[in-house]
Formats: C-alpha cells, sequence, structure tokens
C-alpha cells in the first residue's frame, strides 16, 4: 500500500485491519506449527507487520492468542452461518447439515481450536479467556444444528440426538487432525444421517400417538 493511499485511510480503520492481519496469521500459526510453535515473531513475520507495531498491540504471547480466541470464535461462527445458507431443501437435507458440520469440525480453524484447548488445559489465564467461548460456541452451534434439522426438542430424546451428532461430529474433526479421514468419515456421516432421520421421525410420532 502507498503511503499516498495509506493516507485515504483513517487511522481507526488501519488499526483494525492490522490487528485483523495479526489475528488471522496467529490462526494460520496455531493450525501449521502448534500452540508451542506459535510465536510473536513468526506472527509479525506472516502477518507483515513490523515487530514494533505488533507489540504494541499484543505485548505477550498471551495476550495475542487471547486476543485470537476470540477472533477465531467469531470465524467460527461466521463459518458456519455460510455454510447454513447453501444448504439444499428436500428429502437429503438431513444428510447435508451432517455432512456440513462434519466439514467444518475438520476445518483449520477447528484444528487451531484444538491447540487452544490443550494449551489452556494447564494455563489458567488461557482457560479463562477459552471456556466461556467456547460455551458460546456451544450453544450457537447447537441452536443452528437444531434449526437447520427442524427438530423439535421439546419431544423426549430429541435434544440428546442433537448433542449426539454434535458429539459425533467433533469426535471425527479430533480424528481427523491424526490422519486424512475424509472418506471414512462420510461413510459415517451418511449413516447417521439415515439413523437421525429415523429416530427423529420416530420421537415425534410416539408423542403424536401418546397426546392423541
Amino acid at each position: 500500500m502507498t503511503s499516498t493511499a495509506s493516507s485515504r485511510i483513517p487511522q481507526e480503520e488501519r488499526t483494525r485491519l492490522m490487528r485483523a492481519r495479526l489475528l488471522d496469521a496467529t490462526v494460520e500459526c496455531l493450525v501449521e506449527r502448534g500452540f508451542s510453535g506459535t510465536s510473536t515473531t513468526l506472527v509479525s513475520e506472516r502477518a507483515g507487520v513490523s515487530r514494533g507495531a505488533q507489540l504494541h498491540h499484543f505485548p505477550t504471547k498471551n495476550d495475542l492468542v487471547v486476543a485470537a480466541v476470540e477472533h477465531l470464535t467469531e470465524v467460527r461462527g461466521a463459518e458456519l452461518a455460510a455454510a447454513a445458507r447453501r444448504l439444499p431443501r428436500g428429502d437429503r437435507r438431513t444428510r447435508a447439515v451432517v455432512r456440513m458440520l462434519g466439514d467444518h469440525f475438520s476445518s483449520p480453524v477447528f484444528t487451531a481450536a484444538l491447540e487452544l484447548w490443550v494449551a489452556a488445559r494447564s494455563d489458567p489465564a488461557l482457560m479463562a479467556a477459552v471456556e466461556p467461548l467456547e460455551q458460546r460456541v456451544g450453544r450457537e452451534t447447537h441452536r443452528l444444528t437444531v434449526e437447520l434439522l427442524g427438530a423439535d426438542e421439546s419431544v423426549p430424546g430429541v435434544r440428546e440426538l442433537v448433542q449426539a451428532t454434535l458429539d459425533l461430529v467433533r469426535g471425527l474433526g479430533l480424528a481427523n487432525t491424526l490422519t486424512d479421514d475424509t472418506r471414512r468419515r462420510g461413510r459415517i456421516l451418511d449413516q447417521w444421517a439415515r439413523t437421525l432421520d429415523t429416530a427423529l421421525d420416530g420421537a415425534l410420532h410416539a408423542t403424536l400417538q401418546e397426546t392423541t
């Protein structure tokens, strides 16, 4: 960016863009190098930001990572919402929803989140930042899944089916960090989608019978 072009951008916006580059670079480093391999020097180099400017905004690695936790939460939410808007309607809706969740929980942003979970286990300051945001992500993902499946959680057993779906895709996402699990994951999720459709229909049918 030339100095002329830069001068046309308000300082507040330049600061926002710089912070965003630093946070994006932090997430990328977490994915590629893990928490222990992520350093403020590497992040500033990847972001194309001077070391002095990076230290001004985030004096320590912990400051940088804690800010990245919230940034990552926003990115994960935005990615899920965008994927949800592309879902088809009709008979294969459940399969599409389950596949979408499987893709999200095996994506780079989930890998970055895993690195933070592991690091937070033995770091009280990081845990204080990670835990409430993960709870927020969990609630929002659960709400979105219920909405996308058209599930009625007032029906006994339906809430547990939704939660089992989310536990399944998280577990498959974890397995994918060790080796490319795409084909096996696809088969498992397709079978679960069929099982889920049957179980949701059965739970609704049983409730209707009880009320008639």
